[in-house]
């Protein structure tokens, strides 16, 4: 299988590394973690660490069953530990292992020991933990391939041009395990319904004891065919149960907080342009990665602007942005995209070539009257570094490649 570099996230552990910090890096299955790990581990033995330095536990390898309790594993690692060497623990989907915080507690209080971690959720950062390991670690959130690194991965082995890319990267999907598949429909949904019955058998059921399969696997396809629509846990309840699937909203909102921690859904809160606050009825939601949309929902072929919806609402996240919807009194902005105090706004859509449309695009960014950036992203080649009072328009698959 071909390893990616993902070079922003081995920053992060080179940034790091030996510092007097836990390193957690948390995202859904299958985007890359261990992989990240093995890369540089690699790496440091290539700068002269001996193996006997590295210390790497893989906790769904069964090889290593019986480090699951949380005190075999303490006396595992503890009888690796080298004296007067510095030594790096790598715990690989720790959260198998309850408890797991007391023991890499124990190893950060000791000299020379550099301690990495990951998890497949975001629960297994519980309160708990996160009260014992408080100001003692960071965390690198996790996503698929952004468009950019899919584009790098594919630079010698395709002549599509780079529409002819993003299609792909929106049907195959930026999984990395799924580059072994281009060209394979079925391989590849195979590929795929694996990683999503691992999410919702591992992470998500195991959480929601005694609930119904069906039921969940509803709310997903749902969610899946109503990306970046404004949705509530009644809405959906009474939809479903319209269908003929009967639940009513109390439990739809649960199984949404457990696909929410399970990192396969991300829900987008409202936030009043002018207010400047939060609004708590009605959310958006995305999916981790926006080719799971044609695995949930086959034909979607013609809502392919909700689908750029959710690329650049993912590709704000890996910048580093806090994002919401942006609600005004006539209008909305599809994000409102917040990092160390300042505001960025974006409307996307798939073109404004019609005069109507590209009115209705620009008029809420007109409302908005702070000097903020202001940005109109389309797949539109022509008038592509338009500018409108400001509000700059830009092809998205080149900003995607900034």
């Amino acid at each position: 299988m071909k390893l990616i570099n993902r070079e922003k996230y081995i920053q992060f552990l080179r940034n790091h590394r030996e510092k007097r910090v836990i390193k957690i890096v948390s995202g859904v299955r299958r985007c890359g973690k261990s992989t990240l790990f093995y890369l540089f581990q690699q790496e440091l033995l290539q700068e002269g660490v001996k193996e006997n330095q590295i210390i790497a536990i893989n906790f769904e390898d069964l090889e290593y069953r019986d480090l699951t309790d949380y005190i075999q594993l303490y006396e595992y690692i503890k009888s690796k530990i080298i004296p007067n060497q510095q030594m790096y623990i790598f715990l690989d989907e720790v959260q198998h292992v309850q408890g797991f915080e007391r023991v890499v507690d124990s190893f950060y209080i000791k000299d020379n020991v550099d301690i990495y971690i990951t998890g497949s959720n975001a629960y297994f950062m519980s309160s708990k933990m996160a009260t014992l390991l408080a100001g003692r670690y960071v965390q690198l959130d996790m996503l698929p391939l952004s468009f950019k690194e899919f584009v790098e991965a594919h630079k010698e082995t395709t002549n599509l041009s780079l529409n002819g890319l993003y299609r792909l990267f929106i049907e195959q999907s930026g999984f990395p395990g799924t580059l072994e598949y281009a060209g394979h429909d079925e391989m590849l949904r195979t590929y795929l319904e694996g990683i999503v019955n691992s999410v919702v058998l591992k992470d998500v059921m195991t959480r929601l004891k005694g609930s119904d399969i069906l039921i969940l696997e509803s709310i997903i396809r749902y969610i899946a065919a109503n990306v970046g629509s404004l949705l509530t846990p009644k809405k959906i309840a009474d939809s479903l149960t319209s269908m003929g699937r009967k639940v009513d909203s109390r439990t739809v909102e649960r199984y949404i907080a457990a696909l929410r921690d399970a990192l396969l859904i991300y829900e987008v809160s409202r936030f009043d342009v002018r207010g400047k606050e939060l609004l708590r009825l009605y959310s958006k939601f995305y999916l981790v990665d926006p080719g799971l949309r044609r695995f949930f929902v086959p034909n979607t072929g013609r809502d392919t602007g909700h689908i750029l919806e959710n690329v650049v609402y993912l590709e704000l996240l890996r910048r580093g942005y806090t994002v919401h919807v942006g609600i005004l009194k006539n209008g909305e902005i599809d994000f409102i995209a917040q990092k160390h105090g300042l505001f960025e706004y974006y409307q996307v859509s798939q073109s404004v070539l019609d005069p109507t449309t590209l009115d209705r695009e620009l008029t809420p960014l007109f409302e908005v009257k702070d000097y903020h950036p202001k940005f109109l992203l389309t797949l539109d080649e022509i008038n592509s570094n338009a500018s409108y009072e400001g509000i700059q328009q830009k092809n998205v698959i080149e900003w995607l490649l900034e």
